[in-house]
């Protein structure tokens, strides 16, 4: 039996996925929960199983091909259930190919049924050829009969030979080379002294759109007749006729009309054709200046939302910095602690406990604006989110329930999670759920910015480098470790007094880390 397998909903209110590779080839043996394909939906990457065991009979997408949920994208062999066309088929006790020939094409892809004996082309001729399979889905099947090209005549560009739409394109149009007739005029040609022989453009080598014709020596036409060719620049030896009057061609105002508009569309078309060479060799010029990708998977996902988020929520970001020097003590103090435990000890889960603190004291800065009811939701839960850069774009991992885990524990989740992250293994809901989100560009060296809010919260927090910078202490100048704080807010729900609060708030306890152990 060949058994088709749909594209899965692999995450709530995922629409579509990118094909990001396959893992198998067509032909090959795979067994039930088998990994067959990456997708990447949203900003997460996972592995399509395979539903049953059997063989992978044809591969539907391309890497790289984005499709909706709910579309075919593999077919496979399973051995021991009955194909239910082959089936039917029997019944009718008609003569029929091999069951899997039956079965090539699926009848509910474009609305068109599935390829039977009754077909005008038969199912063979587009499954095997005498070199082997033929590899195409069925909208490029549909292509080819739609422009008269033999699918086994055509060679598959794609992955494992498979047939693209191009592949089809470019046999119909290498296919069509010499074909069509010249309508030539069914008069006889005749001697007509005192009248120009016509010249036509056959032969000149320059593309036309309008009819040729031989050119006559002798024409009949009324003098108005003659007056309208010169007028239209036409010689009226050249213009097509099917009339005759005394056995000779006879041509009328409406030929000459039809031949001069044949002649313009003609002339036109050659003015395209010249323009569109020239804009052919422009793009080949730009394109070795300019290198395009696509816009898709977690970049346009990143983009959607940033769009989404700063069209939505009035930004204003409010800057400060934080003399960190107790921060950097204490880090200093539980460092070796943390590797006996097999912790690697940053400032985030110094930082994420800071902010904890402080939204419990600032709850708006922890909540989201549910614009359908017109209600503003303040959260009792503190789920933080951490920004993480990677090779395919910005995550945010979110750390659940900060405020009721100890800094080894929160250190040990933050890299973990950051290192799914950057692996692209982490689940959808593991960057779910978030009310709060940091971002560190302080890692590469930056100090202020203007965070783009992760809606639908209505906070975020920058950190810049930690460095020792001057100060000013009792009046003299020294070196100090600080910290550079840039907090985005949603002015619809935070105003700036309360932000600079919390930012205060955040500041104390960075700057004297002891308080935490009073939360």
């Amino acid at each position: 039996m060949v058994r088709e397998f749909k594209l899965p909903d692999v995450g709530e209110g995922v629409a579509e996925g990118e094909i990001v590779e396959w893992l198998v080839s067509e032909g090959d043996e795979v067994s039930e929960d088998q990994p067959v394909a990456e997708v990447e939906t949203d900003k997460a990457v996972v592995e399509v199983p395979s539903p049953v065991n059997g063989s992978v009979k044809e591969i539907l997408a391309e890497a790289g091909e984005v499709v909706p949920v709910g579309n075919v994208i593999i077919t496979f062999n399973v051995e021991g259930e009955e194909d239910e066309e082959a089936t039917e088929s029997a019944e009718s006790d008609e003569p029929t190919e091999s069951q899997e020939q039956v079965t090539e094409e699926p009848a509910d892809i474009g609305g068109e049924p599935a390829i039977t004996e009754g077909d005008s082309e038969s199912t063979e001729s587009e499954v095997e050829t005498a070199s082997g399979r033929v590899f195409a889905p069925p909208n490029v099947r549909r292509l080819a009969r739609e422009l008269d090209v033999s699918i086994e005549s055509v060679s598959g560009s794609g992955p494992s030979g498979r047939i693209t739409e191009g592949d089809v394109q470019s046999a119909a149009e290498s296919g069509g080379d010499g074909e069509g007739t010249e309508e030539g005029a069914s008069g006889p040609n005749q001697l007509d002294e005192g009248l120009e022989s016509a010249t036509g453009r056959a032969g000149d080598g320059e593309p036309t759109a309008q009819p040729e014709t031989a050119s006559r020596e002798r024409t009949l036409a009324a003098p108005a007749t003659r007056t309208l060719a010169e007028e239209e620049g036409i010689d009226i030896n050249t213009v097509p006729t099917e009339e005759e009057r005394d056995g000779e061609a006879f041509v009328t105002p409406e030929a000459v009309r039809e031949y001069a508009q044949a002649q313009q569309e003609a002339q036109a078309a050659d003015a395209e054709a010249v323009a569109a060479t020239g804009a052919e060799g422009e793009r080949a010029e730009q394109a070795e200046r300019e290198t395009r990708e696509p816009y898709r998977g977690i970049r346009r996902t990143i983009g959607k939302q940033m769009e989404n988020s700063k069209f939505t929520a009035p930004h204003v970001t409010h800057h400060d910095t934080a003399e960190v020097e107790g921060l950097v003590e204490a880090r200093t103090d539980l460092k070796a602690r943390a590797q006996e435990q097999g912790v690697r000890l940053t400032y985030m889960p110094f930082i994420m406990k800071a902010i904890v603190s402080a939204l419990k004291e600032f709850p708006y800065l922890n909540s989201a604006l549910d614009e359908e009811a017109e209600e503003i939701v303040l959260k009792n839960y503190y789920n933080v989110g951490i920004a993480v850069a990677t090779d395919a774009g910005l995550m945010v991992p979110v750390v659940k329930n900060v405020d009721q885990k100890g800094v080894l524990q929160l250190a040990s989740e933050v890299n973990e999670l950051a290192q799914k992250a950057r692996e692209r293994s982490i689940s959808r809901e593991e960057m779910q759920g978030g009310t709060f989100t940091i971002t560190n560009f302080g890692a590469i060296g930056g100090e202020y910015a203007t965070p783009i809010i992760n809606h639908p919260e209505v906070a975020i927090l920058g950190l810049g480098e930690l460095a020792e910078r001057p100060v000013v202490e009792d009046g003299a100048v020294e070196a100090a470790h600080t910290l550079p704080l840039s907090l985005s807010i949603d002015h619809r729900i935070v105003d700036g007094a309360d932000g600079a609060a919390f930012a205060n708030r955040v500041i104390e306890y960075l700057e004297n880390p002891l308080l935490l152990l009073l939360d």
